[in-house]
Formats: C-alpha cells, sequence, structure tokens
C-alpha cells in the first residue's frame, strides 16, 4: 500500500518519507494562499476542508525528515494563517521546525528555555500539552532521561489519560533499565486501551527482559505474565508477528530451562502459575507454524502478506533458523 499523507508517519521508511516529501511543491502549487492574495482568487480554488490540513501537517513532519526547510517553513505559515500563532499545536509545530534548524546543542538549549516559558506563564489555568510534550521530546535528545521522566510524570498528573505519554514514559524507563516502572506505566497504556494487540505484546516483551533480569523469586511470576500478553496479543490480531515471535521466544526459554519448569517452582508470588510443559509446547509449536507461515508468504511475494517490517520479517527468519539448527544437532 502506498504511503499516504491523511495517515501517520512515524511507522514509514526513509524511502517512503521521501516519496511523500516530494510531493510538497505540488501540493502547495494547487493550494494557494488565496485568502492572503486575493478574496476573489477563492472563487476559483477549491474549497477549505480538514484533510487539507491534515496533509499539511503531516507534509511538514515529512519536509523535516528530509531536511527540506523551505517547503516546511511555507507550510508552518499557512497553518499559523489559517490557525493562528497562539494555537498550541502550531506553537508545537513551530518549535519543531526550530529544533529542526538548530546548529547545536546551545541553540536547542534556548528552545528548550522557550518552551519552559510558555509552561509557566500558563501557570495554573492549564497547561499546553503540545509544547510540554516537545519540551519531553527535546530533553530526551539533549540526553537527560531523567528530567525527560519528570517532565512526563507532571504531564501525566494534568493528564492521566494520555496513552501516548505512559507509553513514551514506559520507554524512558525501560531504557534506565527500570523494568517495574516501565512496566507499570505500560499498565496504564492498556487500562485505556485494552484491545491493543500491539501494546500487549510489548508488555510481554517487558515482562520477558524483566524475567531475564530479575532475582529468582519474581523469575515465574515475570514469565507467566509473559506468556499471558504474547497469547492475548495474538488473540486480538491472529497475523501480528511480533506476538507470534514474542510468544515462540518466550515459551523457547522456558522450555530449554527444566528448573523453569519444576513443579515447585512454577508459581509466583501473586500466585501467576506457568502453563503446564504440554501447554507451552503446543503454543511453541503454533507460534513457530505461524511464524514460518508468515516468513514464507512475504518472501513469495504475496499481496496480502506483504504490510511487514522488513527487519521483523529478518528477525523472524533468524529465530526459527535457530530451532532448525537445534534439531538438526
Amino acid at each position: 500500500m502506498a504511503p499516504s499523507l491523511l495517515r501517520p508517519q512515524a511507522h514509514l521508511s526513509n524511502q517512503e518519507i521521501l516519496e511523500l516529501a516530494q510531493q510538497a511543491p505540488s501540493i502547495l502549487r494547487k493550494n494557494p494562499r488565496a485568502f492572503e492574495t486575493s478574496p476573489l482568487l477563492a472563487l476559483f480554488t477549491a474549497s477549505e476542508n480538514t484533510e487539507l490540513w491534515i496533509i499539511y501537517e503531516n507534509l511538514l513532519l515529512a519536509c523535516l525528515r528530509i531536511e527540506d526547510d523551505r517547503s516546511a517553513v511555507e507550510i508552518l505559515a499557512r497553518l499559523a494563517l489559517r490557525f493562528g500563532d497562539d494555537n498550541q499545536r502550531i506553537m508545537a509545530l513551530k518549535g519543531l521546525v526550530r529544533e529542526a534548524q538548530a546548529k547545536d546543542n546551545a541553540e536547542l538549549e534556548e528552545i528548550l528555555k522557550g518552551y519552559e516559558t510558555v509552561l509557566i506563564d500558563i501557570g495554573n489555568s492549564g497547561t499546553n500539552i503540545p509544547i510540554a510534550k516537545r519540551r519531553v521530546a527535546l530533553l530526551k535528545s539533549l540526553g537527560r532521561p531523567s528530567d525527560a521522566i519528570s517532565a512526563l510524570v507532571r504531564l501525566l498528573e494534568y493528564s492521566p489519560t494520555d496513552a501516548e505519554a505512559w507509553s513514551e514514559l514506559s520507554d524512558l524507563y525501560l531504557a534506565q533499565g527500570m523494568y517495574a516502572q516501565a512496566i507499570y506505566a505500560l499498565e496504564e497504556v492498556l487500562v485505556l486501551s485494552p484491545n491493543s494487540w500491539n501494546m500487549q505484546a510489548r508488555l510481554g516483551e517487558l515482562l520477558f527482559m524483566a524475567a531475564a533480569a530479575s532475582a529468582d523469586a519474581a523469575t515465574y511470576t515475570f514469565y507467566a505474565e509473559s506468556v499471558k500478553r504474547f497469547c492475548r496479543s495474538i488473540e486480538l490480531c491472529d497475523d501480528y508477528l511480533r506476538g507470534y515471535y514474542g510468544l515462540k521466544q518466550a515459551t523457547d526459554k522456558l522450555l530449554s530451562d527444566p528448573k523453569l519448569l519444576k513443579p515447585s517452582k512454577q508459581s509466583g508470588d501473586d500466585g501467576l502459575v506457568l502453563p503446564p510443559k504440554q501447554t507451552l509446547e503446543a503454543l511453541n509449536e503454533q507460534a513457530t507454524k505461524k511464524l514460518a507461515e508468515i516468513v514464507r508468504r512475504y518472501g513469495a511475494g504475496d499481496p496480502l502478506w506483504q504490510g511487514y517490517d522488513v527487519a521483523e520479517v529478518a528477525a523472524a527468519r533468524e529465530l526459527l533458523s535457530k530451532g532448525e539448527e537445534k534439531v538438526v544437532r
């Protein structure tokens, strides 16, 4: 499926972003700033619609990624003309453009001070969430994870139902090796969106990592919960590669370590119990079959199986090949 300027772009490759950004001259030419030049010109141009402004914002982000500052500034000017300089989202986009044009950390620090001034000026009357999020992103890029975490915690005190902020907080905690906090933050995401199969699998991954790094008493709880989350992920989305990949990894680990399957060791402190060996073997077999099918159909160019990430398919192929090596030996 061709990339679209009406959809989020975070998952797109550099090549796909380039294709989108190259549309900027054509889109800007077809949609002149009629209301700025002449009111009569508006009679001969397309009427305003919500899609146009979504396209403009996504085009702005694409242009910044390929360093097309000229087009980005022009798009930003049109958005500001339409929505006003005081619009919170426009303020954040202006900050983003300034960040992209900054030449060194000193300039980024000045931009950060500007964000903090905006947030201080708002005071107790509320908060500018887009600016607060830009501040977190900038703190992170400046290598100040502790400050970024503190800023996110304050933001979540004001907006506790922001799943995106909870997810980012989880990633920041994980980067610091704080597994318990990362898991808690991601559990908050699932409270807000329990049917998100990707977040279920992500939580399974965190639990699996925590199990490898934990003390003996907590290992079994983490493994049991990890298997549960991976199973829930593929229950919600039957073709989700990361869910099957995580399930195979977790069951491979459990089945390869007899100590983890001892009856006296299968229950964690909170009562969660690892599935019996027969169940783990069945889950492992199912995950292996599904991963093999995904890799085979993707490699064959099946048009209905091309939505997967290339790197994830390669990782699945490598995981399957390791399993085959063990069988041969």
